[in-house]
């Protein structure tokens, strides 16, 4: 689904993302852990072709270049910060989305209440984004960025500010559309979120430290749980 090759990307002399290599598969949860800094959002933002990389290569879908339009229709992103009109209601924003990537009318409204549904929506379809909750609005951009059923869903810090039941509610919807077959890449500083996924990535510093299942790194560092992993992988990788 998405390959990185030797991916670098500077800010000036910073280094933010240090030749990282990665692969992406399909039909699985893949997770980016580390703390603020380490290089996340900045290496999502290049897979979505809104930043390109100072050296290396990024193909996703096989041969194609981020940013291409073919590209774009398959993949479905969620930022961090608030990206849904307060003016318009929960329907209409859904809508709003579903009528960018290109849904045919006839199929728009059956879809809308289908997601809606799935986020649990459907009985506040009506109200303005504005009047939310900050959980509510999370839902909703979940729904606006799966509208379209992306093959590629990246999500950046998608639970982040909400309550702990509806964090795990949202784990069960990620899960649910990987054994649909569709990717998810998502970036997390919560080590109870990263040992859901499929596989992880410990990033710190723009460097790539390990990426493996969960079982495998904790296994590998004979750790109790993923922080203690983390730990142990970032004071290897310091002694090399």
């Amino acid at each position: 689904m998405l390959t990185l090759s030797k991916v670098t990307k500077r800010f000036g002399s910073q280094t933010v993302v240090d030749s990282l290599d990665l692969r992406i598969p399909q039909g699985l949860v893949f997770g980016l852990l580390g703390p603020n800094g380490s290089g996340k959002t900045t290496l999502l933002r290049m897979a979505m072709g809104l930043l390109k990389p100072t050296s290396g290569r990024i193909t996703i879908f096989e041969n194609n270049s981020p940013g291409d339009s073919e590209v774009r229709k398959k993949l479905g992103y969620m930022p961090q910060q608030l990206a849904v009109y307060p003016g318009l209601s929960v329907r209409e924003n859904v809508l709003f989305y579903g009528r960018l990537y290109g849904i045919p009318e006839n199929n728009l409204s059956t879809r809308s209440l289908e997601i809606l549904e799935m986020v649990e929506l459907e009985s506040h379809q009506n109200k303005l984004a504005g009047d939310l909750s900050g959980g509510m609005l999370r839902r909703l951009m979940l729904a606006t960025t799966l509208i379209h059923q992306p093959a590629l869903v990246i999500l950046d810090e998608p639970t982040a500010g909400v309550d702990p039941s509806l964090r795990l509610r949202f784990w069960e919807w990620f899960e649910q559309l990987a054994q649909g077959g569709a990717s998810i890449l998502i970036t997390t500083h919560h080590i109870s979120e990263a040992g859901r996924c499929d596989k992880v990535a410990f990033l710190r510093e723009g460097l790539l430290l390990e990426h493996d299942t969960p079982d495998t790194l904790m296994r590998r560092y004979n750790s109790e749980n993923l922080e203690q992993a983390f730990v142990q992988a970032t004071q290897a990788k310091l002694e090399d």
